[in-house]
């Protein structure tokens, strides 16, 4: 199992490339699913959970194949299996996403419960409940969803009792197929579910209400082949932004949309960064400052990313002043607080909000990574402390970035990793 191991004190400057969005890339992969003809998807990044989720498409008899562009081309016309394993889901919560398509275009699928990262129940239950208004017939049996429905499924009114992304995902797909109009309503807006509809719309379909809470989706007899581009990655690009703010740093950023980060750049510039941007780059200067604490209070986008919380916890620990941080979504979400705490942080949880009082200085400390977010907040803790930091479950972060280490030293950070 690897490590990676920083020597702290080095201020971040120069230039990177951002690389595609995780999370559009793996529903748009699980959408080449619902046609029997070509999709060619670029700009996916080279990550572990996309290699999962072309792994599954292989193992169910989709035809794969990877250009020099690092591009693929996906067609399930030769599809054999419906069944998605245990062995390739137990690692990757998004695995579900391949149960709407499965069921509106072949009328079954047989998926197991996702795994991924421990950050709280995430249930599927909104997701089956869906389907079920559309008219699937689903059981579980022996740790699988069975879904299963006579022809078609039916086109429904669907409103959600709270904001899921996943299960907003699984329903759009199931519904391009169904027979009649499906209204989705209380439906999550954030950009990667823009980018998979507009993947989806190049495929045939027919939606109305994009980036808002209320899809109205008339379905279609079939959809055909397309290509489309991934989004850039709004999580990828505010950790570096983040990153940078905490060493005091001057970046700039590539191939990425600021559009899609309006609370994380206005939480920056709070802290004092210097912010400007263009039609596909952002840069930060901190111009040598050290940057402000800031009070955070994650929601649904378009407020402020779940996925950021942990990035800005670990700016606040060095930063001039006390922020507070108040997680909505996920219940162990402020769980890397006791790693941060351990490099001399000072951290008061109290239920699902954190006191941060910033600190001059961290301490380098043997630390281990436990979720996804968790991990790149220890990395940026790391940079910040003196010393020679050590992170130990290093998977979790190869999760969700794409050569971070590599990305990180063209910024001039002294960091490695090693095997175990």
């Amino acid at each position: 199992m690897d490590k990676l191991i920083i020597e702290g004190g080095a201020t971040l400057s120069g230039e990177i490339r951002i690389s595609g969005a995780k999370n559009s890339a793996l529903p748009i992969l699980a959408a080449t699913l619902l046609c029997d003809e070509p999709i060619r998807i670029s700009n996916l990044p080279h990550l572990h959970d996309i290699t999962t989720m072309i792994e599954l498409l292989v193992s169910m008899g989709v035809d794969v194949t990877i250009d020099e562009k690092m591009a693929i081309e996906a067609n399930a016309a030769t599809l054999n299996s419906s069944v998605a394993p245990y062995e390739l889901v137990k690692t990757m919560r998004a695995s579900i996403l391949v149960l709407g398509p499965l069921l509106a275009h072949y009328g079954e699928a047989r998926v197991s419960f996702p795994g991924g990262c421990a950050i709280g129940s995430r249930p599927v239950d909104l997701h089956l409940r869906a389907l079920e208004a559309m008219g699937a017939n689903v059981d579980i049996e022996e740790g699988y969803i069975h879904a299963t429905c006579d022809g078609r499924l039916k086109g429904a009114r669907i409103v959600f009792d709270m904001v899921t992304v996943g299960g907003t995902e699984n329903t759009i797909m199931a519904a391009t197929l169904a027979d009649g109009v499906s209204i989705i309503e209380n439906a999550a807006r954030e950009p990667e579910i823009v980018d998979l509809c507009d993947c989806l719309v190049k495929m045939g379909a027919k939606i109305e209400g994009i980036g808002t809470d209320t899809l109205t989706i008339e379905g279609v007899e079939r959809l055909h082949g397309a290509e489309h581009a991934v989004m850039p990655d709004r999580i990828e690009t505010g950790t570096y932004l983040v990153a940078a703010a905490a060493t005091r740093g001057c970046v700039k950023l590539k191939d990425t949309d600021p559009s899609l980060l309006d609370a994380v750049l206005l939480k920056l510039e709070e802290a004092g960064a210097v912010i400007a941007s263009g039609e596909d780059w952002i840069s930060l200067d901190m111009e040598g400052r050290r940057p402000k604490a800031v009070n955070i209070k994650t929601a649904p986008y378009p407020g402020f990313p779940t996925d950021m919380q942990a990035q800005f916890t670990a700016l606040n620990c060095i930063a001039e002043g006390t922020g507070t941080v108040v997680e909505t979504i996920f219940e162990n979400r402020l769980i890397q607080a006791h790693e941060m705490n351990r490099m001399g942080a000072s951290i008061q949880l109290e239920g699902k909000t954190a006191v941060v009082t910033g600190c001059e200085v961290l301490k380098a400390a043997p630390v281990m990574a436990t979720d996804l977010r968790a991990s790149a907040s220890l990395v940026i803790a790391g940079l910040v402390a003196t010393g020679q930091t050590v992170i130990d479950r290093i998977y979790h972060i190869d999760r969700g970035y794409e050569c971070i280490e590599e990305k990180l030293q063209l910024l001039g950070a002294n960091i490695r990793r090693v095997p175990d």
